[in-house]
């Protein structure tokens, strides 16, 4: 297979992570091969002090134009810090995902075994959690009608029937790949979108009878993600909801570091983890690759090529039972590991299994 990747590593970690991302993209294409090519672009707060625009129509170009998108991060203290700023690197993330068309994110929350100490729950809540959370990305409060004055603001929570429609659908899709169990994640006793959310998705549960359709307000999701993990198999829901439920999800698994996520829609899919840039470990070599390695192993599974993922996720696991680890996830007394040694370590797998 061909495959053309455009690759933006983004801001803070960003480029560390994705060296080794990228390596491992490499080590498996070599391995099974597959014919890879790719090409660099800016994003984010790097983009911004280049050219102005956290998202230049260059990048935008090469992202349309690719059969992939294997990003890493954006986001900048500087920023951060500077409630005046007119643009921001964020402003890009969201850009990337608009003009994309990537109406939905796949967010994967895994429970290692080896790591369920890490966890702020009790093993006995966390051990054996494996659900994925699909959050509609380019709708409601991020992209709908805004104003801001001094003494007034608003933000509009949005939908249409379209939109919602297309991402339940890979909700009840992905539920009948899985255990056949869709939670429909809303606030309908308060909020006329959520009303409407739910009104589609009984519409649309006939339609997949051998799924098992549940709802729940959005306050009592997130108490239940911290109850009963386990629970859940498959969780649809708004763009606001998701963004907090996804970070919430990602925290009962020991570390941010491990988990990746998935955009897709209507164009080139975008392939990233879950965490943000970590600009205080930037050039430190203490970051952890593994949600950069795996969303490549996503990537991989995304055009089909399952034996390629198994094998990354087969070198991950492996790395991590033989305590191969950077700093945050390390055993007492364990070994030093950078970024650059894990990825080394899983790209070694790799080459000689």
């Amino acid at each position: 297979m061909k495959l053309k990747l455009a690759v933006l590593p983004g801001d803070g970690i960003g480029p560390e992570i994705m060296e080794q991302g990228l390596a491992v993209a490499k080590a498996i294409c070599e391995k099974f091969g597959h014919e890879l090519s790719y090409e660099y672009a800016i994003c984010g707060a790097d983009a911004i002090d280049k050219v102005g625009d956290p998202f230049p129509e260059d990048t935008f170009n090469l992202c349309l134009n690719s059969d992939a998108v294997l990003f890493a991060s954006v986001g900048d203290p500087k920023f951060d810090n500077n409630p005046n700023a007119k643009v921001r690197p964020e402003q890009g993330l969201l850009a990337m995902r608009k003009k994309l068309g990537l109406f939905a994110n796949i967010r994967p929350v895994t429970t290692f075994d080896c790591l369920v100490h890490k966890s702020p729950l009790k093993d006995e809540l966390v051990r054996g959690a494996d659900f994925i959370c699909i959050r509609e990305l380019t709708g409601g409060m991020y992209f709908g009608e805004k104003y801001e004055a001094d003494d007034k603001a608003y933000d509009t929570n949005f939908y249409t029937r379209p939109e919602i429609e297309r991402i339940l659908k890979v909700g009840f899709e992905y539920a009948m790949k899985r255990n056949k169990h869709l939670t429909v994640v809303d606030k309908a006793n308060v909020l006329a979108s959520s009303r409407l959310w739910r009104k589609i998705a009984q519409e649309m549960a006939p339609q997949y009878p051998e799924v098992t359709t549940d709802y729940m307000y959005v306050d009592n999701a997130a108490m239940r993600m911290i109850q009963e993990p386990r629970f859940f198999d498959v969780m649809v829901t708004e763009n606001t909801f998701g963004d907090i439920l996804t970070d919430e999800g990602s925290c009962i698994t020991g570390s941010m570091g491990l988990l990746p996520s998935a955009s897709t829609g209507e164009h080139t899919p975008v392939f990233e983890p879950i965490h943000g840039s970590w600009p205080q470990a930037k050039g430190l070599n203490i970051a952890n690759p593994l949600a950069q390695i795996l969303s490549v192993a996503m990537l991989f599974e995304y055009f089909d090529l399952k034996a390629e993922g198994s094998l990354i996720r087969e070198a991950v696991n492996a790395s991590l039972d033989q305590n191969v680890r950077t700093p945050e996830i390390q055993v007492e007394g364990g070994a030093k590991y950078g970024t650059k040694e894990v990825g080394a370590w899983i790209v070694d797998y790799i080459k000689n299994k």
